[in-house]
């Protein structure tokens, strides 16, 4: 390749894509043939198809993540973020979570910075609305759901109740279905302990802007998803638009309007901002134009895959890409460390080409719908597929013992219900504690009142602020 030394290679991004790129470039190249370096602001991969689960209980937050460090020994791990790429002078500029920025310099890049969530300009939707790709995102959503029942169970308000118990998803997606399947599951099991709270008095609302949900699987599979959630208790409005949240107030472009406490947003992801400030070919999406191999469209020595490329899907038709999924994004990263390193030893690279095998869904415990291969299955049998494909996709062994004990826990206790809603804001007691303490002979003041909606931090917040780990 003529760089006259050992090539240093920066991976931009330590989610599916980079992190797996990354351990498999590591295992593939010999000692001394190149230097791999990681930048990623979490010191960790996030296994999203388990976040439901972690959300709802049945795994632990800490077993649905890969720490890099420790799979990721032969490399470099900087926990930034790329702000910036000059590919045409190899440098990229970084910061690092503790505030300092520098130039990197490199000679092959592997931008796989990922998406973010996909948002609508919609009154309130910034001051009240969570995403789901996190799990600092899952376990707040959690503590929240747990928290409104507290919250409802103490309060004599009928007005704040009902609000207190109105959760809204927008987004029929995988991600959306999932977390509210699992979510509705656990409130409707936690109803036991609220001898004031029956299943009935819940309410969880899935808005979709589309006429179905689920596009990755089949109408017919779709349709039966429907009916299970409706089924259920589950409010799913097709075909409407959300037009605005301020103040928890719900208004939908079919002239329904409530209020409600919880809203999660999962309509859909776009690609990762940092690539508009970089000297990349992108797409009208925004996405960087990729080849069948992986490489970015007419720039040497620059490699993409995942969310954020659009690579051509050679076994559909002409013009399609890739969908945004986790069963593209770790086989393109295979395909991307297999063909780097046969491009730095002067060997011919290969296309990616990877049939849609189908796809998998939880819809709460013992639930689901799976379409794989043309095969249709539902209930139990779908359930069980769609645990067993993903544990057979999570790194490393250590991961995979882990998952299997806590579900094999879960066979022989109930599940833990319990808001750790103070983690919103961890120092809010301390604050209390280290407070001036009352004059002498003074009366202690009354404790701050907290509304039945729990909008004072001791209850929790409405924000999107990370939670500590359960």
């Amino acid at each position: 390749m003529g760089f006259g030394r050992a090539p240093r290679i920066l991976v931009v991004g330590g989610g599916y894509v980079g992190m797996y790129t990354a351990l498999r470039l590591q295992r593939r190249l010999r000692r001394g043939e190149a230097t791999i370096t990681v930048v990623e602001p979490n010191s960790y991969m996030t296994y999203q198809p388990f976040l439901p689960e972690a959300a709802a209980g049945n795994l632990e937050p800490r077993h649905v993540v890969v720490p890099l460090r420790k799979v990721l020994r032969r490399c470099q791990v900087v926990s930034g973020r790329v702000t910036m790429v000059a590919h045409a002078s190899r440098k990229a500029t970084v910061r690092t979570v503790g505030g300092d920025e520098y130039d990197l310099d490199y000679d092959i890049l592997v931008m796989a910075p990922g998406s973010v969530a996909r948002t609508l300009p919609i009154p309130g939707l910034g001051e009240l609305g969570v995403g789901f790709k996190s799990v600092a995102e899952a376990i707040y959503l959690r503590n929240k759901v747990i928290n409104r029942m507290d919250a409802a169970a103490s309060t004599a308000d009928p007005v704040e109740r009902v609000r207190a118990l109105t959760f809204v998803f927008i987004g029929g997606g995988y991600a959306g279905i999932e977390a509210l399947a699992e979510l509705e599951d656990m409130s409707r099991y936690a109803c036991s302990y609220y001898p004031r709270i029956v299943p009935a008095d819940l309410r969880w609302v899935l808005v979709e802007a589309t006429n179905r949900i689920l596009p990755e699987v089949s109408p017919a599979m779709g349709l039966y998803t429907v009916k299970q959630l409706e089924h259920r208790g589950i409010e799913v409005r097709l075909g409407t638009r959300v037009t605005s949240l301020t103040g928890g107030h719900v208004r939908l472009d079919d002239g329904t309007e409530f209020d409600a406490d919880t809203i999660v947003w999962t309509a859909g992801v776009r690609a990762n901002p940092v690539l508009g400030r970089t000297d990349l070919p992108l797409d009208d999406r925004g996405r960087l134009r990729a080849t069948p191999f992986l490489q970015v469209d007419g720039v040497a020595d620059a490699w993409t895959a995942g969310d954020c490329a659009a690579v051509p899907d050679l076994t559909g038709p002409d013009g399609a890409t890739t969908s945004p999924s986790a069963q593209h994004a770790v086989r393109q990263a295979r395909r991307l460390a297999d063909n780097l390193v046969a491009h730095l030893r002067g060997h011919p690279i290969e296309p990616y080409a990877h049939k849609y095998a189908g796809s998998v869904a939880s819809l709460g415990f013992h639930r689901g719908v799976a379409d794989v291969y043309g095969v249709k299955l539902r209930g139990w049998p779908a359930w069980l597929m769609h645990r067993t494909y993903h544990l057979s996709r999570l790194p490393t062994f250590n991961r995979k013992a882990r998952v299997m004990a806590d579900w094999t826990l879960s066979l022989f206790f109930e599940r833990e219900i319990v808001s750790l809603g103070s983690f919103a804001d961890p120092r809010a007691e301390f604050r209390r504690a280290t407070a001036a303490p009352a004059p002498t002979g003074a009366a202690a003041p009354e404790p701050a009142r907290v509304s039945a909606a729990g909008r004072a931090s001791v209850v929790g917040h409405r924000g999107n602020g990370p939670v500590g780990p359960v």
